[in-house]
């Protein structure tokens, strides 16, 4: 049985792939080869006097896909001024949320899953379905209401349904509507600035970490994007997969990789491997780091290895 944490559902599993997935159980619900159940949840008293223990699952099997899922999530739940919904485990900003995977085939347990990931893009991926059946093949504005963690999800999935011009937000949480516009603002800069040429220029983009040491992105280095618009397609991805990662915020095995102060000159050594043996070919390659300076590293150690090849990096704690 496999135990797979949500770094690697992150790492092994895109939108696009969650999308081919639920199409396939829907096709399969539709001819008869496909059930599930609703989610159910139990409700008990907990230790906090304005809230509820909630235990609530969901499950289904799929024919095709072969398997039986069953996810489990433990939440304390309460409602702050009556206004929205809150929960957690244990405290505030930690979850609990499994998926147990079954083949239906000979009945072996396959594997035990986190769903922090899996559970957003699920809901978001429905709702992307629904989008490329109901709406427009020409529809590119998305009026969003909610600007959490779904609606993040929802909009990965429109992304890759229709091709977006404009997304507007509602949020009557403003930290969280300002959290939001950030981290799309920054996307879309970026993106925006580059599009134009993403496919007709024979550009290659590379996305690294660095904070002590440097570390490729796994899957995100040497983009050549030049008539590739999967290639691009796949850029665009990596850097939702950065912006993700900037959520959750710091992870140990993130510290363990790459550390915790930034030191430059790591981080443009592991660059100069990207970088091409002659100037003909431009290189881009984007830095995503911790904390800011490793006391003892002047400045004028933080350049390339040779002049005539050059790295762009973003501000510290940019969300790319």
């Amino acid at each position: 049985m496999l135990l797979i944490n949500n770094q690697e559902v992150e790492r092994l599993f895109t939108m696009k792939d969650c999308l081919e997935a639920l199409e396939d159980a829907y096709d399969d619900l539709l001819i008869g080869d496909a059930v599930y159940r609703p989610r159910l949840d139990l409700w008990m008293p907990c230790e906090r006097p304005d809230g509820y223990w909630r235990w609530g699952t969901m499950e289904g099997a799929s024919r095709k896909i072969g398997v039986f899922a069953i996810r489990m999530k433990s939440d304390v739940v309460y409602w702050p001024k009556g206004e929205t919904e809150e929960k957690y485990c244990m405290q505030p900003g930690t979850w609990c949320g499994l998926i147990m995977v079954f083949s239906v085939r000979n009945g072996e347990p396959l594997a035990i899953i986190n769903d922090g990931l899996l559970q957003h893009m699920r809901v978001g991926g429905c709702a992307g379905l629904g989008a490329k059946y109901l709406s427009r093949a020409d529809a590119c504005d998305v009026g969003i209401f909610g600007s959490g963690g779904m609606a993040r999800s929802y909009l990965e999935a429109f992304y890759e349904v229709r091709k977006l011009r404009r997304v507007r937000v509602y949020s009557p949480t403003q930290a969280n509507r300002e959290k939001f516009a950030a981290a799309l603002d920054g996307m879309a800069d970026r993106v925006n600035a580059t599009s134009a040429d993403l496919v007709a220029g024979d550009a290659t983009v590379s996305l690294v970490q660095f904070a002590s040491k440097a570390a490729d992105i796994e899957g995100c280095t040497e983009l050549r994007l030049l008539d590739s618009p999967e290639t691009v397609g796949r850029f665009a991805e990596c850097l939702r997969s950065v912006a993700r990662s900037y959520r959750r915020g710091v992870r140990p095995s993130l510290t363990n990789k790459i550390g915790n102060d930034t030191n430059y000159v790591a981080a443009m050594q592991q660059a100069d491997k990207h970088l091409p043996d002659d100037s003909v070919r431009p290189a881009m390659i984007l830095f995503t780091d911790g904390k800011h300076d490793v006391p003892g590293t002047p400045v004028s150690q933080v350049q390339a290895t040779r002049d005539d090849r050059s790295a762009l990096s973003p501000a510290p704690n940019s969300p790319m």
